[in-house]
C-alpha cells in the first residue's frame, strides 16, 4: 500500500513584531518545528506555514508564536474591524507614554544642558523626572528586550534598552556613590566641564523620546495608509450564493473557485472576479476605479470581485 503525505497551509496575523529581527525570530521559532516551513512578513504581518497536519496542527502554531511573546491568530479570523481597533490601540499608548515622556524629560534635558538654569540639588530633580521616562516611558522597548532575551534573541528594542539602562544605572551610581551629588555640581553641554562627576539623565529621556516619537510616527502613518486597505476589505463579500445542481446554497467567498456559477442578487458584492453568464445589470465599481457612474454588463462581460450589484 502506497501512502502520501499531505500538507495543509495556514495563514497566521502576527501582533508586536517591532522591526525584521522580530520576523526573522519568529520565522526562526516556528521553523525549529520540524514538520513546518514558515515564513514572516514584517511589512504585511503575516506569517505562512506548511504543516503535515498529522502531527503538527494551526494551535501549536501559534502556539509557538505565542511562547515567543508575540500574538498570533488565524488570519481568516482576522476582520477589519480587529485590524482598526489594535492599530488605534497602539498609536493612543504610545501617544500617551510620548507626551509624558516629552513632559518630563524636556526639564531633564534642559537642566543638564543650559548651565544657567541649573540649581544646588537639580542633579536629584533630574533623576526625580528622568525615572518615569527611563522606566514607563521607555516599558515597550524593556518588554521586547526581556521577551527576546528569553529566547537568547536581540533585535533593535536590545539595543534601546540598554542604552537607557545604561544612562540610568551610571547617573544614579554617580549620584548615589560618584560624588555628583555635591551641589555645586554643574554639567554643561557646550563647555564640556563639570565641577563634579557627570550624569547622563538627559541621554536616558532623549533616548527615549527620540525612539518613542520615531514608533509613533511610523505607527501613525501605518494607520493611515491601512484605512485605505481596510476599507477596501470591508467591501469584500464574507459569502456567496452558488449555484450547484440547480440549487442554491450559501457558501464562504473563499470558498468560490474557477468554474462556478454564482447568484448574485441586487444589492449583493461580487464575491470574486468573473464572467457574466445570464441577465444585464450595473454595478457599482467606484471603490476600485473611482468612478461615480454604474457600468452596465451583460452575458460575456467581466466583474470584479468587490463591485456591487445595482438591479
Amino acid at each position: 500500500m502506497n501512502t502520501q503525505a499531505t500538507t495543509a497551509t495556514v495563514d497566521l496575523s502576527i501582533t508586536g513584531m517591532s522591526c525584521n529581527a522580530c520576523a526573522m525570530s519568529i520565522e526562526k521559532g516556528l521553523n525549529a518545528v520540524s514538520v513546518v516551513t514558515a515564513t514572516v512578513n514584517f511589512a504585511t504581518e503575516t506569517a505562512r506555514g506548511d504543516y503535515d497536519p498529522g502531527t503538527a496542527s494551526a494551535e501549536q502554531l501559534i502556539g509557538v508564536v505565542a511562547g515567543l511573546g508575540y500574538g498570533a491568530r488565524l488570519e481568516q479570523d482576522t476582520t477589519p474591524d480587529m485590524l482598526d481597533a489594535e492599530v488605534r490601540e497602539r498609536v493612543a499608548m504610545l501617544r500617551i507614554r510620548l507626551t509624558g515622556s516629552i513632559v518630563l524629560g524636556l526639564p531633564v534635558v534642559a537642566l543638564s544642558m543650559v548651565p544657567g538654569m541649573q540649581f544646588d540639588g537639580w542633579q536629584w530633580a533630574a533623576l526625580v523626572l528622568s525615572a518615569p521616562v527611563a522606566t514607563w516611558g521607555a516599558w515597550p522597548f524593556h518588554r521586547a528586550a526581556l521577551m527576546n532575551a528569553r529566547h537568547r534573541a536581540t533585535t533593535m528594542d536590545t539595543l534601546i534598552s540598554i542604552g537607557v539602562f545604561a544612562a540610568m544605572a551610571w547617573a544614579v551610581w554617580a549620584l548615589v556613590g560618584g560624588g555628583a551629588a555635591d551641589t555645586h555640581g554643574h554639567h554643561s553641554f557646550v563647555t564640556d566641564t563639570t565641577d563634579g562627576v557627570h550624569v547622563y539623565f538627559e541621554v536616558a529621556v532623549a533616548v527615549t523620546i527620540f525612539l518613542l516619537a520615531g514608533r509613533y510616527f511610523e505607527a501613525r502613518a501605518k494607520r493611515r495608509a491601512g484605512d485605505a486597505l481596510r476599507a477596501l476589505l470591508a467591501r469584500v463579500a464574507r459569502t456567496a450564493t452558488g449555484l450547484r445542481n440547480g440549487r442554491e446554497e450559501t457558501i464562504d467567498a473563499s470558498a468560490v473557485k474557477r468554474g462556478d456559477l454564482v447568484v448574485v442578487r441586487p444589492g449583493e458584492t461580487i464575491a470574486a472576479d468573473g464572467t457574466v453568464e445570464e441577465g444585464s445589470s450595473t454595478i457599482d465599481a467606484s471603490m476600485l476605479t473611482g468612478e461615480s457612474l454604474p457600468l452596465a454588463v451583460k452575458p460575456g462581460d467581466k466583474v470584479p470581485g468587490g463591485t456591487v450589484n445595482l438591479q
